[in-house]
């Protein structure tokens, strides 16, 4: 694995992808220097039910690719609200099942973290790469003149 230079840029990921509940948490993924960060964000959504950050890792989501290759990546804890149990890769996945007062909630929970992500002045921490990676350099240009191919 190569990383590009880009990797050195990315903030964060957050993911929200078990249906309709309330979020709870965050789990920090074994990250334990971004647990503080988290807390701190959560303190003022104490009163929308959202308090908790666990160092633990969750997994079956679509954070994983991303902290699979070091960048930081997490996803939230939510109420289940049958979506493992009932409702999760079935027909019944739709949009009337939605809760509003629960999506709403969510959409403040996540908006906080964003936000608060994208204004920090500077990135959240990271948990060491998986093994030694190279970073890729950046393509080098030798000329600026366009290449032609060889006429016939």
């Amino acid at each position: 694995m190569q990383l590009k230079p880009e990797h050195a840029k990315f903030s964060a990921y957050f993911n929200v992808d078990n249906g309709t509940g309330k979020i709870r948490g965050i789990y920090a993924e074994r990250n334990a220097a971004v647990a503080p960060v988290f807390e701190a964000w959560l303190r003022p959504l104490h009163d929308l039910g959202a308090t908790t950050v666990t160092l633990r890792h969750t997994g079956g989501t679509d954070h994983l690719s991303f902290d699979a290759v070091g960048l930081p990546a997490f996803q939230f804890i939510q109420d289940e609200a049958d979506y493992e149990t009932r409702t999760h890769h079935t027909n019944l996945d739709v949009y009337d099942r939605l809760q509003k007062t629960d999506l709403m909630q969510a959409a403040v929970v996540l908006a906080t973290f964003v936000y608060d992500a994208a204004t920090r002045p500077e990135r959240l921490p990271r948990r060491p790469l998986p093994r030694d990676v190279p970073v890729s350099p950046p393509p080098t240009t030798t000329s600026s003149t366009p290449a032609t191919s060889p006429r016939p």
